[in-house]
């Protein structure tokens, strides 16, 4: 079995919080379970982009299982828009929220991002098993 379908498996619900309508998962345990699971995991931050606006995107690679994952991430406010000129503690919460993100691209928790690409009205409230995943794995592997 692969370490994606292995870790895809992972319930990850009663480490969740809920913040209005988003769910996040709590950094701390995301990285714990993975270098559980990859002693040797790594991750890294890129540059962020600046946009015109003032508006920001971070990026975070993870290295696991020989793999690199990179995710990106937007500098958001509490209703999920992008902040204009953000500062310190904005930036980090963002570089925080992608690496767990990126950990999610290996598989731990990928099912809470389920529907995020989804216009709002059509994005679904919440995704409670790991089962709804089962064609993202097949269309990764």
């Amino acid at each position: 079995m692969s370490k994606y379908l292995e870790l895809r498996k992972i319930n990850v619900n009663d480490h969740t919080e809920r913040k209005g309508r988003f769910t996040y998962l709590s950094w701390a345990w995301a990285v714990d379970q993975l270098l559980q699971k990859d002693p040797m995991a790594t991750w890294s931050y890129a540059d962020p982009t600046i946009f015109a606006d003032g508006s920001m995107m971070v990026y975070c690679t993870v290295q696991a299982f020989d793999k690199s994952m990179t995710a990106m991430l937007p500098v958001l406010n509490h209703v999920n828009k992008p902040i204009q000129n953000p500062n310190a503690m904005d930036v980090n919460t963002a570089m925080q929220r992608c690496l767990v993100k990126a950990i999610a691209l290996h598989g731990i928790g990928l099912y809470i991002y389920a529907g995020e690409d989804l216009p709002e009205d059509e994005a679904p409230k919440q995704v409670k098993s790991s089962q709804s995943m089962k064609s993202v794995a097949e269309d990764i592997l």
